[in-house]
């Protein structure tokens, strides 16, 4: 039974676990209060406080990571 239990706890944890998505685009804007990145497509990310958005400029091209269940970007590269 405890090994039953186990693994259905361990089951649930990885189904609630958040997972890290991908997205390339050009910055649309960026609003530094609220830490929102708008891209030419019209999505948006809210970023985390880690991610410097004083490197990123309007019109760059970017790579954002960020997590899918709350679209929080995590990492923001700039393409060179």
């Amino acid at each position: 039974m405890r090994k039953v239990l186990a693994a259905i706890a361990i089951t649930g944890f990885f189904a609630a676990a958040a997972y890290a998505a991908e997205v390339e685009g050009t910055v649309e804007g960026i609003d530094e209060a609220t830490r929102v990145i708008l891209l030419d497509d019209g999505t948006s990310y809210v970023a985390a406080e880690s991610v410097d958005l004083g490197s990123i400029q309007p019109g760059a091209k970017v790579k954002i990571t960020f997590d899918d269940a709350t679209m929080q970007a995590t990492q923001v590269d700039a393409e060179m």
